[in-house]
């Protein structure tokens, strides 16, 4: 049985395997409008998943980039990857109150191949490239209709939250 009630066919996800946003908020300090991944479905351990984001007109960046001729900043396409990849490697830390911090390290080979436009369905794919105790490094990319539109190599540290 899925959470919905369903059962999944042989050779689809798992029930466990998704995770919808409020799973993701549990996970990730971010929140609306800086969520940037709206499900997480094919996660194979802390190996490799696959995020989704539905883009939409109201999305608050459309605003201003650009007035006329909508076009996702591709800085927020890395941050869905690495929201992606977060999510991912947070499922495996032990029990927390409040989610962890992610922070950037890094951000290598960063591509982008197309504009993501309002009705666009991003899949970000990341894949586990190595990881040091709270240190992990993914080799995401973006996809919108199988194909590529953004790719990156990030690699973020896990903090526990700071109090101000």
């Amino acid at each position: 049985m899925t959470k919905s009630g369903g059962t999944t066919k042989p050779g689809t996800a798992k029930a466990s395997d998704i995770m919808e946003t409020a799973d993701i908020m549990r996970l990730l300090p971010h929140r609306y409008p800086f969520l940037l991944v709206d499900r997480i479905v094919d996660m194979d351990g802390d190996r490799s998943a696959r995020g989704i984001k539905n883009v939409t007109a109201n999305e608050p960046y459309f605003q201003g980039h650009f007035p006329g001729n909508p076009v996702m900043p591709g800085v927020l396409l890395i941050e869905g990857m690495a929201q992606t990849a977060g999510a991912l490697c947070m499922r495996f830390l032990d029990e927390f109150e409040e989610p962890p911090l992610v922070y950037f390290m890094a951000i290598d080979k960063a591509r982008f191949r197309r504009p993501v436009i309002p009705g666009d369905t991003i899949h970000y794919h990341v894949q586990k490239m190595r990881n040091r105790g709270r240190v992990w490094r993914f080799r995401a990319q973006a996809l919108v209709d199988g194909n590529l539109v953004a790719e990156a190599e990030v690699s973020a540290v896990i903090v526990d939250s700071i109090e101000t």
